[in-house]
C-alpha cells in the first residue's frame, strides 16, 4: 500500500470518524424485522470497507458486499467472518450465481448514478438478485431539500495526532439534471514531516424526488413500499437531506 493511499485512508477514517455505524445498522435491521422479518441473506451494494457488512453479521445475516473499489475490498478482506464475503463488481452491471431477501445501497450509492440508463440497470440487477418478495432498502439525496436549502462553498478543518486535512468544497448545480456536483480541493499534511498531499475529488450526486422513485420503481419491477428520513424515520421535508426508500420485488 503506497503512502498516498495510506495518506487517504486516514483521510476517510478522520472525515467519517463520528459516522455512528451501529445506529446506522440498528435502523436498517429494524427496516428488515418490518418489512421483510425473518429475512437470512442481505446483498450490499457499495460496501465500502465492509463496516455495514460485519455488524450486519453480528446480527445474524449473512452479507455479500459488492464494491468497485479494489483498495476497500482489500482492507475489507482482512477481516474474518464466515458470514460474510466480498467482490469487487460494478453496480450497474454485476451478475452473480445467487439471491438474496434483502439488497441495501447506504450513504447515498445511488446518488452516484447519474444517468437514467445506470439508474434502471442497477435497479433490474438487483431484482433479478432477490428471492420473492425481497426487499430493496437505500438512501439518497432529497431534491427538496436541495432546491430549499442549495448547497454552497464550504471549508472543513479536520486534525488527529498525525494529519492535518483542509477539504474545500465547491459545488456545481445542474439544474436540468438533478444533480450537484460537488468539487473538493483537499490539503493532507503529514505533522510528524510537514509534507502535504493535495488531492482533487469529483462527486457527480443525484436527488430524487419521492415521484421520480415511483416511477423508477414501477419501470423495473418493484414496488415502493415506504420513504422516511434515513435513521430518524420522520417524514421528509425541505430539511431532510438524506431520504430512505424501501421498495418490494413484485
Amino acid at each position: 500500500m503506497n503512502e498516498n493511499f495510506k495518506l487517504y485512508s486516514q483521510y476517510y477514517d478522520l472525515l467519517y470518524q463520528d459516522k455512528n455505524y451501529v445506529q446506522e445498522t440498528n435502523y436498517v435491521s429494524g427496516l428488515i424485522e418490518t418489512y421483510r422479518p425473518k429475512s437470512k441473506s442481505i446483498l450490499e451494494l457499495g460496501s465500502g470497507t465492509g463496516k455495514h457488512a460485519f455488524l450486519l453479521a453480528e446480527k445474524g445475516y449473512s452479507v455479500l458486499g459488492i464494491e468497485r473499489s479494489e483498495e476497500m475490498v482489500a482492507i475489507a478482506n482482512k477481516k474474518k467472518n464466515e458470514s460474510v464475503s466480498f467482490k469487487v463488481a460494478d453496480i450497474t452491471k454485476f451478475n452473480l450465481d445467487q439471491t438474496f431477501d434483502i439488497a441495501t445501497s447506504l450513504f447515498h450509492v445511488i446518488s452516484y448514478l447519474n444517468d437514467n440508463e445506470s439508474l434502471i440497470q442497477t435497479f433490474k440487477n438487483v431484482h433479478e438478485h432477490l428471492n420473492k418478495d425481497g426487499i430493496f432498502i437505500f438512501d439518497v439525496w432529497h431534491s427538496s431539500a436541495v432546491y430549499h436549502q442549495i448547497p454552497e462553498k464550504r471549508t472543513k478543518i479536520l486534525q488527529n495526532e498525525s494529519i492535518e486535512v483542509i477539504r474545500k468544497a465547491n459545488p456545481v448545480i445542474y439544474s436540468e439534471k438533478n444533480v450537484v456536483e460537488v468539487n473538493y480541493e483537499i490539503a493532507i499534511k503529514n505533522l510528524s514531516d510537514k509534507s502535504i498531499n493535495t488531492i482533487a475529488e469529483r462527486h457527480p450526486m443525484r436527488h430524487f424526488s419521492r415521484p421520480e422513485i415511483e416511477l423508477l420503481a414501477y419501470a423495473t419491477g418493484f414496488k415502493l413500499l415506504g420513504t422516511e428520513e434515513f435513521l430518524t424515520g420522520s417524514v421528509p421535508s425541505t430539511n431532510t437531506w438524506g431520504v430512505c426508500y424501501i421498495l418490494k420485488k413484485i
